[in-house]
């Protein structure tokens, strides 16, 4: 089935978003912060943690959604799509729990959510260079 590979990710993606964002109303909900962070450590973890994920997921995503438009490898696809999942929900989980300084679940999230974007944005331009030159 055409366009079955991106969907997959952005849907798994979509419900780690809720969660990170019930994490959120969770936070202000339990210190009583109704707009900004109010300085709470824990609630400044899961913001960030949220606004780094919507930050990366949505042009990854794009870049994912065109991958899978020009042809590319299923096996590619689920690769890249297997790694931003799970990049961001180690991001999450370390930025999370350490929202200062460094941890094992904030570097491979990063790492993990860069190859992605990296990847996919080299293979399109390669694509794109290639069909220019050909035609």
């Amino acid at each position: 089935m055409p366009f079955m590979v991106t969907p997959l990710y952005a849907g798994l993606l979509g419900i780690v978003l809720l969660v990170l964002s019930f994490l959120v109303s969770r936070q202000r909900m339990r210190h009583n912060v109704s707009v900004g962070d109010g300085g709470v450590p824990a609630l400044i973890g899961a913001i960030r943690a949220q606004g780094n994920f919507v930050e990366y997921v949505p042009l990854t995503l794009i870049l994912l959604t065109l991958l899978e438009l020009t042809h590319h490898s299923l096996y590619l696809l689920h690769g890249l799509g297997i790694a931003l999942v799970l990049g961001r929900v180690l991001h999450a989980y370390g930025i999370s729990t350490r929202p200062e300084g460094r941890s094992f679940g904030r570097m491979w999230g990063i790492l993990l959510t860069w190859i992605p974007m990296v990847a996919a944005s080299v293979l399109l331009i390669i694509a794109a260079v290639y069909h220019l030159l050909a035609a």
